[in-house]
């Protein structure tokens, strides 16, 4: 800037000295004065020092622009020039007495070209304001957009946005806290935030304040109940930030939206997972969290006692009478067990028609023995269900902990305990005894023959029809596997998927699985345009024993089944086992373009961060929530949640268990996408399934 500013002095300075010049030219050369021009004189040097002083300022460097207490002296320096010029002329004139016409044209020539740099710099001086207001007026507009778009954002956002002091008065309120809190925004300003939650959130909001305030743009995020001006309370998700070190802020920045819903959904489903469906008793894994929790706090090792109970003649009653009978059954033994039992303990049910109690005293196997025979005496009683009076036993088996290592030896025992007293002729107690390990030959003797029947082909898959629920159209098929034992006959998929898991026969039996349903998909699509989805039920083991993207890939390849027909169903403890690796094997099979689904959903922990994290396609909601649609308007809201969540996470959802037309009325309402069930088709073999494919399901169609 200092350089640019000696330059423009200097200009001015050489401008000066020009019309000096000129005037002692004009002086000098008049025919009046003289006639003689003397080389090295005074304006020789004249000259020479003022093209010296544009040649400085022709050399020096370019900088910033003048200052404008410096940009005066360079507008007014031309006028003072031509100023001094024709003031010079006309001194001239008077001292001679006399005016020279070339100095005359000369003063008239400068005075014209005085005038047209003013005009020049005056249309300059416009078009430059013109560019700039224009510039101007781009940027305000500009701004004016930019705000408009962050006050539409902020406003019509899902959350609602603030900026607190240290000591949380608000400050700022976003209009959308209205339509999620019901608070007007306008009401909060000035109001603390810590006064506002009350006393059940309020003291942790501030000690979350705190923290954040001790560090430049920390974040935290904490989840508290928060009133609803209506009086509710609704859970809500704070996030803050602390932007206090930043001018434009000077706040802390608090981000909230309601979770309540969320919540209610993920508790309703833990519940789900730990609680029966049908009794509402402890599920499986209670039970057993319960029981490893009575293990730690005994003092003794005869302090816990286990029964497990089967009831004898319940299948029969479900055959013959149909499901609804049998779960009307399934409620009253329930009952009846909870009345049987002391206070503290558990009675639990394990699926099917099995139950479990937890008995905890320092006594605990007499007092077990006890229970038995109450629960026994309490279920010979007959029972009413469809008109019908009903009588069924219970074989109950009771283990020790005092015979067991840990909570699975101790389920162990208890198992062997109940299948003695089933085989003795149900009706009955039997406690557990060394010698039942016996009973284990006969899963040998499965585990065996199950290896045979890999190599004998006595392995058949049957096929159950998915049907899209827009247009009643079969668009794929889950293939199920079925074992026909020369010997045992019908060996139904729950008494041998678990050995094959145990064993890690299900690998190669989920290989074979897997071939021939993509070899029947092929067949089917032959010669047509269907695109047939098939699929598979894969096990959590067959991701723990081996690469199945690479098994899946090498099958598409032999079968030469698009990778897209094909969809693996999972249950989630694929998701809630060795995750990373999991992940990382289903990250390998989404590559490949193979569809992938979750099983059974809401029967296990279904927590919504794993469905965010997991790369799924499709949610199959289970049938247990199905069997319940048409009654109770909560089950028929959570089968709505569920369908919802599976849409707003980009998934489609698959109702399983259908066996009514109620039941599909509802699921059509519910906008669910596809279905299956027995009221469909029952899982059929290839032939059948081939004429049903050819002519379609009725009772989808209606």
């Amino acid at each position: 800037m200092a350089g640019t500013r000696r330059a423009v002095r200097l200009a001015d300075a050489a401008m000066v000295v020009c019309s000096l010049v000129l005037v002692g030219w004009i002086v000098a050369f008049d025919p009046l004065v003289r006639r003689t021009y003397d080389s090295g004189g005074a304006l020789a040097t004249g000259w020479f020092l003022a093209f010296a002083l544009l040649f400085l300022a022709a050399c020096l460097p370019a900088g910033a622009p003048s200052p404008p207490v410096r940009q005066w002296f360079a507008v007014l320096a031309p006028y003072v020039a031509v100023s001094a010029a024709l003031a010079c002329a006309a001194v001239a004139a008077a001292v001679t007495g006399r005016t020279s016409v070339f100095a005359t044209w000369c003063g008239s020539a400068l005075v014209l070209l005085l005038v047209a740099r003013q005009l020049l710099t005056l249309h300059e001086t416009r078009r430059l304001t013109r560019v700039l207001e224009s510039r101007v007026a781009a940027r305000t507009a500009e701004l004016r957009t930019s705000e408009a778009r962050f006050r539409a954002l902020v406003q019509r956002s899902s959350e609602a946005v603030a900026v607190i002091d240290a000591d949380s008065t608000m400050r700022y309120q976003s209009e959308s806290v209205e339509r999620i809190f019901g608070w007007p925004a306008r009401g909060l300003l000035g109001r603390r935030l810590v006064d506002i939650a009350g006393p059940r959130s309020g003291p942790r909001i501030a000690a979350a304040i705190d923290a954040v305030v001790a560090g430049p743009e920390t974040v935290t995020v904490l989840e508290v109940p928060m009133p609803h001006r209506d009086g509710r309370v609704r859970y809500a998700e704070m996030t803050i930030t602390n932007l206090l070190g930043d001018p434009a802020v000077a706040g802390l920045v608090l981000n909230t939206r309601d979770v309540h819903d969320a919540r209610e959904l993920q508790d309703r489903l833990v519940h789900e997972a730990y609680h029966d469906a049908l009794t509402g008793l402890p599920s499986r894994a209670l039970f057993r969290e319960r029981l490893a929790g009575a293990l730690g706090r005994g003092a003794g090792p005869d302090d816990v006692a286990i029964l497990f109970l089967d009831l004898d003649g319940f299948k029969e009653v479900n055959d013959s009478l149909g499901h609804a009978a049998g779960d009307r059954l399934l409620l009253d033994v329930a009952e009846r067990l909870r009345a049987a039992v002391r206070e503290g303990d558990t009675v639990a049910r394990f699926g099917g028609d099995e139950f479990g109690v937890i008995v905890e005293s320092v006594t605990a196997r007499a007092d077990a023995e006890a229970v038995a025979g109450r629960i026994a005496a309490a279920l010979r009683e007959p029972f009413c269900a469809g008109g019908r009076e009903l009588h069924v036993a219970v074989s109950i088996g009771l283990a020790c902990a005092s015979d067991a290592a840990d909570v699975e030896h101790l389920l162990r025992n208890a198992d062997l305990a109940m299948y003695r007293a089933k085989s003795g002729g149900g009706d009955g107690l039997a406690a557990y005894d060394p010698a039942m390990l016996a009973g284990l030959v006969s899963r040998l003797e499965l585990e065996a023959d199950l290896r045979a029947a890999l190599a004998r082909d006595e392995l058949a898959l049957h096929y159950q029809p998915t049907v899209d629920l827009r247009t009643g159209e079969i668009t794929g098929f889950e293939a199920l596997v079925r074992w026909h034992h020369p010997a045992r006959g019908t060996v139904p998929p729950l008494d041998f998927i678990g050995t094959a898991e145990a064993t890690g026969l299900i690998v190669p039996l989920g290989r074979w699985v897997l071939a021939e349903a993509c070899r029947q998909a092929v067949a089917w699509g032959a010669g047509t345009t269907r695109r047939l989805k098939m699929a598979v039920n894969v096990s959590v083991r067959q991701f723990e024993l081996t690469d199945l993207a690479a098994t899946v890939a090498e099958v598409l390849a032999e079968s030469g089944l698009p990778a897209d027909q094909l969809c693996l169903e999972m249950t989630e403890s694929v998701l809630l086992t060795d995750t990373d690796e999991n992940l990382a094997q289903l990250q390998r099979l989404r590559a490949l373009g193979v569809t992938l689904a979750m099983d059974d959903f809401g029967t296990g922990y279904s927590s919504l961060a794993y469905l965010r994290r997991f790369p799924l396609d499709i949610l199959k909601i289970d049938r247990s929530f199905v069997d319940r649609l048409g009654g109770d308007d909560r089950d028929e809201a959570l089968v709505r949640t569920i369908v919802r969540l599976g849409r707003s996470l980009g998934m489609a959802t698959v109702a399983e268990g259908i066996e009514d037309a109620a039941q599909l009325s509802v699921l059509r309402e519910l906008r669910c996408d596809f279905a299956q069930g027995f009221y469909l088709s029952r899982p059929l073999p290839p032939a059948q399934a081939t004429r049903v494919l050819t002519g379609g399901i009725a009772a989808a169609a209606g």
